[in-house]
């Protein structure tokens, strides 16, 4: 595969609570350059990178970030301030607690109410598979496909570990054929990236794939 196929799916990403503009901006200067699916900022400078790159790439941002226990009212308004700032698609954090506890119709009703506030942009819902179970991740692949979001993504990148291959192959085999697959958190190299694709991820959420892309660039 080809790399800029890759980079055009991937979400090049930079959530370091320690993010400054001119690492945004940066980011989001190497996003249009090598055609990436999306920038993934954090909220607060999604305004300031929307009218930056205008219509020349996708800003995507996360909300109930990275713990996913803020209230749904809470989820619903970063969701709609996000989408009114500009932001072309959301990552929202599943209430994970609520999953343990069973109380899948409040995960589900959440992701519901999440995607009714997105206004139409894409919604993609994290769910944190370093901390739940087989049982569980199947459950949350039942969920998505019937909550109308658009993507069922593996992590957050700040937990205790991130996408693994058996992860997506999980995911291909449970969702429903309109939801999408997004791998995330760890994703280093170009075999990886290539691998997590072939397995069924349509999109990626790295800053790794840019980086190695500008290496290639130097060495000629």
């Amino acid at each position: 595969m080809e790399i800029r196929e890759i980079l055009s799916k991937c979400d090049h990403t930079l959530l370091s609570p320690a993010a400054t503009w001119e690492e945004i901006w940066a980011i989001c200067d190497d996003g249009i350059k090598y055609s990436t699916a999306s920038v993934c900022i954090p909220a607060s400078f999604v305004k300031r990178a929307k009218e930056y790159v205008g219509d020349s790439l996708k800003i995507c941002t996360v909300i109930g970030f990275p713990n996913g226990y803020d209230t749904c009212a809470a989820k619903c308004f970063e969701a709609n301030d996000a989408v009114k700032s500009g932001a072309d698609e959301i990552d929202m954090v599943i209430n994970i607690g609520a999953l343990k506890d069973k109380d899948f119709g409040f995960v589900l009703d959440e992701i519901k109410a999440v995607k009714a506030h997105c206004e139409g942009r894409l919604l993609k819902v994290i769910i944190e598979t370093c901390l739940l179970t087989e049982e569980e991740k199947i459950k949350m692949c039942e969920i998505v496909s019937e909550s109308g979001a658009d993507y069922i993504k593996t992590s957050t990148g700040f937990s205790s570990g991130g996408a693994t291959f058996e992860d997506i192959r999980l995911f291909a085999a449970h969702v429903a054929p309109h939801v999408k697959i997004k791998a995330a958190g760890g994703i280093s190299s170009l075999d990886d990236a290539e691998k997590f694709i072939s397995l069924g991820a349509s999109r990626l959420g790295t800053s790794r794939i840019v980086k190695i892309a500008k290496q290639l660039e130097s060495e000629g």
